[in-house]
C-alpha cells in the first residue's frame, strides 16, 4: 500500500542526527539508504547517457541504447531531444531506477562545443525525462573537460571563461528545466575539488541561480568529510561510505567543525529528492527487467539518422541508387560489419539487439545489389583474452585461477577456480584479495614469435617456463581506463613451437592506495592477452583494394570502438587507430575508386587527410542499436541528411585552441591545466582573422543536404526596450523534403579583441516540401549580448554598435544586420 507523502519539516524533526548523518551517502553501489523505522524508502540510480543500463556493467538485462549526445545535439532539434528524454525515462523505469545520469563530461557524452546549442539541448534532453517522473542528474559540474589525470588536475580558468563557457550550459539548462538533481566532477577547479567548491556549489548554484535540488558526488567522488558537506554536496555515491561514516561527522558537530543546520539541509535535499520520484508513495524497487519497446526502435533509428552529418557530397553521388550502378557491385570495408553504437565506459549499454553497417545496407537493397566485404585495417587496442590452446592445471580447457588474502603465496591458495581466461575484474569495494595467479600449460599448433600483453591495476609479472618475460612494477597508470578495456598495453614477444607445451604464469598484486580512481585503491585485477604472429601482422589492406577496384562504389567504414574513445583517457591521436591503418586503408582505396564514400563514427573530431581524394563523408557519430539502419537511410535517401556539426572539425591538433595547453603540466606536485585560451573555444578560436578559411575542415554549424535551401529577407525589427526580433525566409529550392537550420549569430562592430567576433545567440530548424517556404522568426535580447565583467561580478553590456548575423554555419553567413545599444548595462548573474 502506498504511503503518504510526508511532511518534511516534521520528518526531519522526529529523525536522530545519526539518522539524518546515514541519508547522506549510498546504500551500495547504486541506492540511498532507507529508514524503515522512519517511513524513509530508498531510491535506485542508473547510468544513462545513451541508455538506461542498469546496475550491471557488462551482461546484465538488455536495454535500448539511443544515440550519444553529440548525435543528437547535430540534429540541432529541441524537441527530438525532450522526445528522446520520455524514451529514456520509459527505459529507466525498466531498471527500478527513478533518477538517471543522462549527460556527461566525455565528448561523445556531451552536445556541443557551443554553451547554447548545448544548454538547449540539454534543457530538452531534461524536460522530457522528468516530465515521465525520472529525475534527471545532469554532470559534471563543473569545468569536466579531460579525462588525463581527472581526478586529481587542477583547473586554472578565469571566472569570466568560467561563466561565459563552463558554466553557461549547466545555467540554461538548470533555469529552464530545473533539474531534479546535479553530480559533481572528480575535477579540482581553481583549487578546490568540486565536491567541496563552494564558490560553485553555494555562491553560484544555490545562490545566484536559486536551483534547489539535491547535488550528488560522482562514484568516489568525495574528498573530504566536512568540507565536501559544509560546500554543499548532498550525497556521497557510492554506498558504503568512506568520508561519511556516522561517528566522524558526529565529532565534527561536536567539534563544532559542521554544524546540525547544515545536516539537516543535506538530509533534506535527500528527502524533497525521495518526494519528486515519488519513493514514499511506490517504494519498491522492481527487477530490472529487458523490455525492448517498438516504439523505441523507431525513435532510436529517427534520431540516429537525422544526426548524421552529410559532410562532403562531390558531384552528388549520394544518395546512392541502384540505377547508378553499372556492376550492381558495392564494396563494404573497414569497420562494415561492427556497428559503433556507443562510445566506452560508463556510457556502455548492453544493447537489446545491434545494426551493423553491413545488415543495414543490404535490408536497404535487398538481393538488386552484391556486397562485397573486406576489412583493410587493423583496429584493435588490446590483443584478445589468452583463451586458446590452454589447459588448467587439471588438464581441462582454461586457466587455473588462485586467489589469495595475503601476500604469502608459498602455501596454498584460499580459493581456486578454473576459468575460460586469465581476465580478473574487481568488484569494486567488496574485493578482498591481495594476490591472484593464473596459470595454464599452452600448446600451440602454429609456430611463431607471437605477441602477448599483461596489464594488471597493480605490480604484475608474467613468466613462461619460470623465466619472467614481462613485469609491470607500480600500479597501472590508468585505474578505470584498466576496468573499461581501453587501457594501453606493452606487447612482448616470445618465440613458440608448434606442439610444445609452456607453461604460462602470471602474478597481479593488490593496488597501492594512492592516486587513480579512489573506487579502485587497493583492489586487485589483471588482464592477459595474446595474439598470433600471422594474425597480428597480416595484410589487410591487400584484400580491400582488390575489393574496392572492381566495384561501382566503395563505401569505407572508419571510427573508434569503444576502447578507443573512452572514459578514463583522453584520445591517443587525432588520427584514426590504430597507428594509421584506417587512414592508409580509405587513401588506398580512394586511389583505384573514384567513387569512394566515407562513413565515419566517431564522437569526435578527427583529422582526415584523405578528404580531397574521397566523393562524399558522412560524420554518423554513435547512433545508438539502430546504427546500421540509421546509416542506411541517409546512404540511400530514405531521410535526407539534415544534421549540423555542433563542434568544428579542424585540419590539424596544431590548429586547436588547447594546443599547447593540455594537457597540463605539474606544479609545485600539482596536475594543472590553464585555460589559457579563454574564451577563445571552438569556432570562436577559429573565427578570428584568417583562422577560419586555413585551419578548419568543416566549420560548426556546417552540414549538406540532399536538396538547397534559399535563405533570404533577413530583417531586423526592435520588439522592445530590450528585445529585437530576427526574421528570414527560408525555402526549399529542391527536388526533396528537408529541414534546415537556421543560425543567428551576434558580435560587437567593429569586433575587438578581447571577445568573440561572433557567437550563437538563437537557432531554428524548419522542415520544408519541395518549393515550400516558411518565414522564421528568432529573438535576440540585450542580455545576449552580454560579457561576464570579473571585475564588478556582472553581466556585462557595452554601449555601440552589434552585427547580427544570419546563417547556415559559423562560416555561411547569408545576411547581416547592425542593431545599436545606446546604453551600456548590467545584469546581476
Amino acid at each position: 500500500m502506498a504511503s503518504p507523502i510526508p511532511d518534511i519539516d516534521a520528518l526531519l524533526t522526529s529523525m536522530t542526527l545519526e539518522e539524518k548523518i546515514s541519508l547522506l551517502a549510498g546504500k551500495n553501489f547504486w541506492e540511498t539508504v532507507d529508514i524503515p523505522a522512519r517511513g524513509v524508502t530508498s531510491f535506485k540510480v542508473s547510468d544513462g547517457p545513451n541508455g538506461a543500463r542498469g546496475a550491471v556493467f557488462g551482461n546484465g538485462p538488455t536495454a535500448a541504447c539511443f544515440p550519444a549526445s553529440v548525435s543528437l545535439a547535430s540534429t540541432w532539434d529541441v524537441e527530438l531531444a525532450r522526445q528522446m528524454g520520455n524514451g529514456l525515462a520509459e527505459e529507466a523505469r525498466t531498471k527500478g531506477a527513478r533518477v538517471l545520469h543522462p549527460l556527461g563530461g566525455r565528448n561523445f557524452e556531451s552536445f556541443s562545443e557551443d554553451p547554447l546549442l548545448a544548454g538547449k539541448m540539454a534543457s530538452g534532453y531534461i524536460t522530457g525525462l522528468q516530465e515521465k517522473g525520472v529525475g534527471a542528474t545532469i554532470k559534471h559540474f563543473a569545468a569536466n573537460e579531460q579525462e588525463t589525470k581527472r581526478f586529481s588536475v587542477n583547473a586554472v580558468i578565469s571566472e569570466r571563461v568560467l561563466r561565459e563557457i563552463y558554466l553557461k550550459p549547466f545555467e540554461i539548462a538548470i533555469k529552464e528545466a530545473k533539474p531534479w538533481a546535479v553530480m559533481t566532477s572528480y575535477n579540482i577547479v581553481n583549487g578546490v575539488h568540486a565536491d567541496m567548491n563552494e564558490f560553485l556549489l553555494q555562491k553560484v548554484l544555490r545562490g545566484q541561480w536559486g536551483w534547489k535540488g539535491l547535488v550528488m558526488s560522482d562514484w568516489g567522488g568525495v574528498n573530504s568529510t566536512v568540507e565536501s558537506l559544509q560546500a554543499g554536496t548532498d550525497l556521497e555515491m557510492p554506498g558504503p561510505t568512506k568520508w561519511r561514516q556516522i561517528a566522524a561527522v558526529l565529532e565534527a558537530v561536536e567539534e563544532g567543525k559542521l554544524s546540525a543546520e547544515v545536516i539537516d539541509q543535506r538530509a533534506r535535499n535527500v528527502l524533497e529528492l525521495l518526494v519528486k520520484v515519488k519513493a514514499f508513495e511506490d517504494p519498491s524497487i522492481p527487477a530490472e527487467q529487458a523490455v525492448n519497446k517498438p516504439e523505441h526502435q523507431a525513435l532510436i533509428r529517427d534520431a540516429g539518422a537525422r544526426g548524421i552529418v552529410l559532410l562532403k557530397n562531390e558531384n552528388s553521388i549520394l544518395p546512392l541508387k541502384t540505377e547508378k550502378l553499372t556492376k550492381k557491385k558495392v564494396a563494404l570495408l573497414g569497420l562494415a560489419e561492427e556497428a559503433l553504437i556507443h562510445g566506452g565506459g560508463s556510457a556502455s549499454v548492453n544493447a537489446h539487439y545491434r545494426v551493423t553497417p553491413e545488415e543495414g545496407l543490404k535490408a536497404a537493397f535487398g538481393d538488386d545489389v552484391e556486397f562485397v566485404y573486406a576489412k583493410g585495417a587493423h583496429t584493435f587496442r588490446q590483443l584478445p583474452p589468452f583463451s586458446k590452446e590452454v589447459a588448467d592445471c587439471n588438464g581441462k580447457p582454461g586457466w587455473t585461477m588462485e586467489f589469495f588474502k595475503t601476500m604469502d603465496t608459498t602455501g596454498p591458495a584460499d580459493s581456486v577456480a578454473t576459468q575460460g581466461d586469465p581476465t580478473y575484474l574487481p568488484v569494486f569495494v567488496e574485493d578482498t584479495w591481495q594476490v591472484v595467479r593464473a596459470t595454464a600449460i599452452f600448446t600451440p599448433t602454429v609456430t611463431g614469435s607471437h605477441y602477448l600483453a599483461l596489464t594488471g591495476l597493480g605490480p604484475s609479472e608474467l613468466s613462461i617456463d619460470g623465466e619472467r618475460v614481462y613485469s609491470q612494477d607500480a600500479n597501472c597508470v590508468d585505474s578505470m581506463a584498466f576496468i573499461l578495456g581501453g587501457v594501453k598495453e606493452t606487447k612482448v614477444r616470445h618465440h613458440f613451437v608448434a606442439g610444445r607445451s609452456y607453461t604460462i604464469q602470471v602474478r597481479s598484486v593488490v593496488s597501492s592506495p594512492e592516486g587513480g580512481f579512489a573506487l579502485l585503491q587497493e583492489q586487485i585485477g589483471l588482464r592477459l592477452g595474446f595474439m598470433l604472429e600471422q594474425d597480428h601482422n597480416a595484410d589487410l589492406l591487400s584484400d580491400a583494394v582488390a575489393v574496392a577496384k572492381d566495384a561501382d562504389v566503395a563505401l569505407v567504414f572508419t571510427g573508434h570502438t569503444p576502447d578507443w574513445e573512452t572514459e578514463g583517457q583522453d584520445q591517443v591521436s587525432f588520427h584514426l587507430p590504430a597507428d594509421g591503418s584506417q587512414d592508409r586503408l580509405v587513401d588506398a582505396v580512394a586511389g583505384v575508386n573514384s567513387n569512394t564514400v566515407v562513413v565515419n563514427s566517431t564522437g569526435v573530431p578527427v583529422a582526415m587527410p584523405w578528404i580531397h581524394k574521397v566523393k562524399a563523408v558522412l560524420q554518423a557519430w554513435f547512433p545508438g542499436q539502430e546504427a546500421g539502419n540509421a546509416i542506411a537511410d541517409v546512404l540511400v535517401g530514405k531521410v535526407n541528411p539534415e544534421g549540423r556539426l555542433p563542434v568544428s572539425f579542424p585540419r590539424r591538433l596544431e590548429d586547436t585552441p588547447a594546443y599547447g595547453n593540455f594537457p597540463g603540466e605539474e606544479v609545485d606536485g600539482q596536475p594543472t591545466v590553464k585555460y589559457e585560451e579563454g574564451v577563445f573555444v571552438g569556432y570562436r578560436h577559429y573565427d578570428r582573422g584568417q583562422k577560419e578559411r586555413d585551419t578548419v575542415l568543416f566549420p560548426f554549424g556546417h552540414g549538406l543536404s540532399y536538396t538547397t535551401f534559399d535563405i533570404s529577407g533577413v530583417e531586423v525589427q526592435q520588439a522592445s526596450e530590450e528585445l529585437w526580433e530576427v526574421s528570414a525566409h527560408v525555402r526549399n529550392t529542391g527536388n526533396v523534403a528537408g529541414a534546415e537550420v537556421v543560425q543567428l549569430y551576434a558580435g560587437l562592430d567593429p569586433a575587438s579583441d578581447a571577445r568573440p567576433v561572433k557567437e550563437l545567440k538563437a537557432f531554428a530548424k524548419v522542415r520544408l516540401a519541395p518549393g515550400e517556404a516558411k518565414q522564421v522568426i528568432l529573438q535576440i535580447s540585450t542580455r545576449d549580448l552580454a560579457y561576464f565583467n570579473e571585475e564588478q561580478g556582472v553581466w556585462a553590456v557595452d554601449a555601440g554598435s552589434y552585427r547580427i548575423s544570419v546563417g547556415r554555419s559559423v562560416a555561411e553567413i547569408v545576411d547581416s544586420k547592425t542593431v545599436v545599444v545606446d546604453q551600456a548595462g548590467s545584469y546581476e548573474p
